[in-house]
């Protein structure tokens, strides 16, 4: 019987596999995952850190453009709040996660 298999182009060991074979499965996985920490979660990372940088930064007399589309001038840098002047009345308390970009910077 097992030489009929033979001739028949079967191989009697073809469901158990070689002992690495299960992490050869795998790689396809693995690869996905490497290029998707490559191509999204690495510059995602580069962009916040950018982000709390400038957001540190920031000094009285700063222009900036908040996250809502209103520009204004830093007029108080508190630990998690910003004031900015708006207009020459008008002053509004934001959070600095509200920031969206420096405009101009103070002395430039």
């Amino acid at each position: 019987m097992q030489s009929l298999f033979f001739a028949m182009g079967g191989n009697p060991q073809a469901g158990q596999g070689s002992p690495n074979s299960w992490w050869v499965s795998f790689l396809p996985i693995i690869a996905i995952f490497a290029i998707f920490y490559l191509l999204l979660i690495l510059p995602q990372q580069k962009k916040q850190k950018q982000h709390m940088n400038m957001i540190n930064a920031l000094r009285k007399g700063d222009r900036i453009l908040t996250n809502g589309g209103i520009y204004g001038t830093v007029f108080d840098v508190k630990e998690h709040d910003i004031v900015i002047k708006i207009s020459d009345e008008v002053k509004v308390e934001l959070v600095k996660n509200a920031i969206a970009a420096v405009v101009d910077k103070k002395g430039e």
